[in-house]
């Protein structure tokens, strides 16, 4: 340690000296960040787990398939183990590969793994402070407050008005109906399922549903998807970027403009709930929050703010309708791929529920083969290449190494 403060001291002298010469105040700065990074790494503890050696200032960026980053955590898994440390920039990460980790991480200590890690490219998409969202906001920026909100609100969904799963099973009559018009003709069917996703979100967000051929629903659609498509396809580069690449030409920036487009039409539907809302009966998502918004005035460090209603419904359409829509069209291809499960299926609800009738969830204990057929769906969707980051919020075990308390996390790869 005195070696290295001698030599901290050491640059000092050498920028007071030199801050008329470019060249050399330039070098001196790089060797001051050299050897902030290598103090960084000696900090390390000796349970630190395994990784590749990282390079100064963007750490093992180099190492990762933006593309097809689940095949380069499979690499890694394959030299270093299924817990394996990465350094992202001047971020410390680790990455959980294999059921059997993540079960026992995830299992064994929930409650160590609840905190958000902070994106701070995201901040960009006006998620600053207490405006974070719900997907990715931090504990410290109002995820907590919304997650209470969330609950209430789904728990009290539905009074005086059609209960959620009524709505679901509505909307699956609408897709069925569109898959029926098309009489046997080859057609696209992710495009009518995200849809029909889409709409059941719209009625806990808006109140009400969308014809197909909605042009507002449509553009929502459009923007939404598009936006959707540019996050999964860069996710791994903005979890990992520092808030310094703001300033350099990337993804973030074509982010920017589509959630640009994406808040103009929220908007409009907002200043529109405005408008017609009775704050004795709120009808949806929005009239709830801006209830809260309302009650939240004079009180700086709250969530419920009208940029932060924004993100929500954001979040709501982007993650919810593209994991969801993912999940039915895995069901739907593992359905035709094994006709006899389908055939299956079918009896035991003819048998127990008839065709006069759709399922509810009332239902699950008739039908035992058809929960275990949607539970092994959900097991085998691949929803999301990598998940978001969390962080711990103490000293974490995992295996025989410890994650300690503020570093990243990355969630894990299966």
């Amino acid at each position: 340690m005195a070696g290295i403060a001698a030599s901290i001291s050491w640059l000092g002298s050498q920028l007071s000296c030199c801050h008329n010469n470019l060249p050399a105040l330039a070098l001196s700065l790089v060797l001051l960040a050299l050897l902030l990074d290598y103090v960084k790494r000696r900090k390390r503890s000796s349970r630190w787990p395994p990784g590749p050696t990282p390079l100064p200032f963007i750490g093992n960026l180099l190492l990762l398939d933006v593309k097809n980053p689940h095949k380069s955590v499979q690499d890694l898994e394959k030299k270093f183990g299924p817990v394996i440390s990465l350094q992202f920039g001047w971020r410390n990460m680790v990455i959980l590969s294999g059921f059997k980790t993540i079960k026992e991480a995830l299992g064994q200590n929930p409650e160590n793994f609840v905190d958000r890690a902070a994106v701070p490219l995201l901040n960009l998409i006006n998620r600053g402070k207490n405006c974070g969202g719900i997907v990715v906001a931090t504990c410290d920026n109002g995820w907590r407050e919304q997650r209470r909100f969330f609950v209430s609100l789904l728990k009290n969904f539905g009074k005086g008005k059609p209960r959620l799963e009524e709505r679901v099973s509505e909307e699956a009559g609408y897709l069925c109906s569109e898959f029926k018009s098309k009489e046997g003709s080859p057609f696209d069917p992710q495009i009518l399922i995200y849809r029909a996703v889409s709409n059941i979100f719209c009625t806990l967000a808006f109140g009400d549903r969308f014809e197909y051929s909605d042009n507002t629903f449509l553009k929502l659609m459009h923007v939404t998807e598009e936006f959707m498509k540019e996050t999964i396809r860069n996710l791994p580069q903005l979890i990992a970027a520092g808030s310094w690449l703001s300033y350099f030409p990337g993804p973030h920036r074509k982010l920017q403009k589509r959630y640009g487009d994406i808040s103009i039409i929220l908007k409009e539907i907002v200043s529109e709930h405005k408008k017609t809302r009775d704050p004795t009966f709120p009808r949806d998502l929005i009239d709830a929050f801006l209830e809260e918004i309302d009650k939240a005035k004079g009180k700086p460090d709250s969530s419920f703010n009208e940029q932060n209603l924004i993100n929500i419904l954001v979040d709501l359409f982007m993650a919810g309708t593209e994991t969801s829509s993912s999940t039915v069209l895995w069901g739907l291809l593992n359905m035709v791929n094994h006709p006899e499960v389908q055939k299956r299926v079918q009896e035991e609800i003819d048998e127990e529920i008839g065709r006069v009738r759709s399922p509810v969830m009332e239902d699950q204990l008739k039908l035992p083969y058809t929960c275990a057929v949607i539970h092994e769906i959900q097991r085998c969707a691949d929803v999301l290449p990598v998940a978001t980051p969390y962080m711990v919020h103490r000293d974490t075990e995992v295996g025989k190494f410890v994650i300690p308390k503020v570093n990243q996390n990355q969630g894990g790869h299966t």
